[in-house]
């Protein structure tokens, strides 16, 4: 009888574990158990319904750089498969991917099923076997391999499982995997956004700006980056990268902070002062209301006048110093009181996970021979821009690549 190869999840990491190992190792059967009804839910939400693949860094320690949990594990893991390797996969099976100005990589289809397609087209051509509605309930290792049981009671056996199942936001549900002896980390959510509940600028909801740094007041939390006023609060790549490495400090504030957000964080508070002082020359007649300096949008420049009480129609000629200089600090530090994150169903990543310690360079477990483990499900998150997928593709193909190797010395 031919070994079984069982992976719990039929998400990115899941689906890309299956179908690699099904491929490098053909007298494997696989297995794939999906809880829900519905195969890589995440790559079909993800980057708008464009699928972020991974991100255009071709360089390792730069790349580990981006993971705010479990740097140096994936840092090895990525000289086995990396960024380069991921687009190489897809565009020999005729997918190919375009770079961003942000480094994002997308399908040039600009559409997650391209990507769906490609895989699922892997999955049938190796003969995967996946089972829908199919939550895992209970592992138990026996003598001659895996007991793997069914919330509706089914009873499966396997010689090696693979653990891909995703990030869990509460730690009970953790419970089935500390039942084979491994310790979790804590969960808590990353990749949130801020909620700044009563506050004023919420009524600029959909206003972005190109570059802001935002600093969390009473911490070393310092991000630059796209941000985008919400009807919540405060979102873009420059808050979510922000929530990514505060992810467990945030949480300990149970998401009650002040934070300061710099709109014009390529200049000094000086060099704006300055800026303001010659449009006074430059632009002496015309109404301050009348077009933004600097590159800031028009709403948020009239909303910023509004706040420092900039009368609309006075003309740069006559803006008093002092409203001047308190325009400057606003612009360049502006406090906000955040009380409260929010975060996307679908495409949810959590902090915390299974211990990297008891976790081999293989992806398998130092405490269970013939389990592995891919994707969210250990404690490695990245920030956003492709980070998380990157993870996935690479998690997944060690896994099947170290079953591959022990299959062909059997």
């Amino acid at each position: 009888m031919s070994k079984q190869l069982i992976v719990i999840g039929g998400g990115a990491a899941g689906i890309f574990c299956a179908a690699n190992a099904a491929r490098m190792s053909p007298g494997l059967r696989v297995i794939v158990l999906e809880k829900s009804g519905k195969l890589l839910s995440k790559v079909k939400v993800s980057g708008g319904g464009r699928c972020n693949v991974t991100h255009a860094c071709f360089d390792i320690a730069s790349m580990a750089a981006r993971y705010p949990r479990g740097q140096h594990f994936v840092r090895k893991a990525f000289h086995r498969w990396f960024t380069t390797d991921t687009i190489g996969w897809f565009r020999e099976r005729g997918v190919e991917l375009k770079t961003e100005e942000d480094g994002r990589m997308f399908p040039v289809t600009d559409s997650s099923q391209t990507i769906i397609d490609s895989l699922m087209r892997e999955v049938n051509s190796y003969g995967v076997e996946v089972r829908m509605h199919a939550e895992v309930k209970g592992i138990l290792k026996g003598d001659t391999g895996f007991i793997v049981t069914l919330a509706d009671g089914r009873v499966l056996t396997a010689d090696y499982v693979c653990i891909a199942c995703g990030g869990y936001p509460k730690s009970g549900m953790f419970d089935w995997i500390r039942a084979l002896g491994h310790t979790i980390e804590e969960p808590v959510p990353s990749l949130f956004t801020f909620n700044m509940p009563g506050d004023g600028i919420v009524g600029l909801m959909g206003v972005s700006v190109p570059m802001a740094q935002v600093k969390v007041v009473g911490t070393k939390l310092v991000e630059k980056g796209p941000m985008l006023i919400t009807h919540w609060g405060l979102s873009g790549p420059a808050v979510l990268r922000l929530s990514a490495w505060g992810a467990r400090e945030l949480a300990a504030r149970e998401y009650r902070f002040s934070i300061v957000v710099n709109w014009l964080p390529e200049f000094s508070e000086q060099e704006v002062r300055d800026r303001l002082q010659e449009l006074r020359y430059e632009w002496a007649s015309r109404m301050v209301s009348s077009g933004p300096p600097l590159g800031l949008p028009r709403r948020l420049w009239e909303y910023w006048l509004g706040i420092s009480g900039v009368k609309a129609d006075i003309r740069w000629a006559d803006l008093p110093i002092r409203d001047q200089n308190r325009l400057a600090g606003l612009l360049c530090a502006a406090t906000f009181t955040v009380k409260g994150k929010t975060t996307f169903k679908e495409e949810f990543v959590t902090a915390g996970g299974v211990r990297l310690s008891e976790v081999d360079a293989n992806f398998g477990s130092k405490k269970v021979a013939g389990l592995y483990f891919a994707g969210e499900i250990l404690d490695v998150d990245g920030v956003t821009g492709g980070f998380n997928f990157q993870h996935a593709w690479t998690s997944g193909w060690v896994v099947a690549d170290s079953i591959r190797a022990l299959e062909s010395t059997t």
